[in-house]
């Protein structure tokens, strides 16, 4: 086995859908493995692997592995990955989030039952309690909010965070709108309302940033200029400190109101100045 991908969070955040879509790219998908069987598993599935005869057609050099908050000693997961780091297969991490609101909805539409819940707690006490179980497994890999995406959007994440893996740090650029909640994978944010807004203007209403014609009207705003400038240079500042961090992602999210004029412009901007570089992602997430 030459790559693992280990895919965790909150239950109800998407944890399936992102199995399937690694599965769909060519991986080899364990679902709800205990924690504490991560290592045999890993040695087994490299150990079948190098087992080269007739009977063996499987490969195994691309291997994804949930495990959710169920998993028995999930405490014990950090400790796991650094020792398959230390024998060579390079680890992953996918940690799935969403927020309380979401979650709620999502179990009550679908009436499931929180794995967690108890008879003496509410579905959001249960999440809570999650939400404090996994505590900083986060921290280990790649954050993906998934509260106010599709599954056909998250399946899309999912690629393009499989496509750039083993890359360093990936820089990820992500436009959003303030009505519709700060993403909670953010790194950085900033604050673009204070820009002039091109909805007013009734012939820009309905483009996006991605559209020549908002574009140009951004671009003819000295003070929209220069934020953009502020913040090219303070992530252009301050990049080489997370690289030499060893982060995996750093994700910068520009909010407006709406996130359909102005974020979504500025990171398109930013992204055109910093993949030259620097190893990009791009994510508009309120364009459908």
């Amino acid at each position: 086995m030459k790559q693992l991908i280990i895919v965790t969070g909150l239950s109800g955040s998407g944890k399936s859908i992102a199995l399937h879509a690694l599965e769909d790219s060519g991986y080899y998908c364990v679902d709800n493995l205990p924690a504490t069987m991560l290592p045999q598993i890993a040695e087994h599935l490299q150990s079948e692997n190098n087992r080269q005869d007739d009977s063996n057609t499987t490969n195994y050099d691309r291997v994804a592995i949930s495990i959710d908050s169920r998993s028995v000693a999930i405490e014990t997961l950090p400790a796991h990955i650094e020792q398959l780091k230390s024998q060579g297969i390079t680890t992953q991490v996918l940690f799935l989030e969403s927020n309380v609101e979401t979650l709620v909805k999502r179990f009550s539409e679908t009436r499931r039952k929180h794995p967690l819940s108890k008879d003496t707690t509410t579905l959001a006490e249960s999440i809570a309690v999650e939400r404090e179980l996994l505590g900083d497994l986060g921290k280990l890999g790649h954050v993906i909010d998934t509260s106010y995406i599709s599954a056909n959007k998250l399946r899309a994440w999912i690629k393009d965070a499989v496509a750039n893996e083993n890359s360093g740090l990936t820089l990820l650029f992500t436009s959003f709108g303030f009505k519709h909640g700060i993403p909670l994978d953010a790194d950085f944010v900033f604050d673009i309302r204070c820009l002039p807004n091109p909805h007013y203007d009734p012939k820009l209403r309905d483009l996006t940033g991605l559209d020549a014609e908002v574009q140009t009207f951004l671009e003819a705003q000295a003070n929209a200029q220069d934020m953009l400038n502020d913040i090219r240079n303070y992530i252009e500042k301050w990049l080489p400190s997370f690289i030499s961090d060893n982060r995996s992602y750093l994700t910068v999210a520009i909010g407006c109101t709406g996130g359909q004029h102005r974020s979504v412009y500025f990171v398109e901007q930013l992204t055109k100045y910093f993949a030259p570089k620097q190893k990009v992602l791009t994510r508009h997430r309120e364009l459908k």
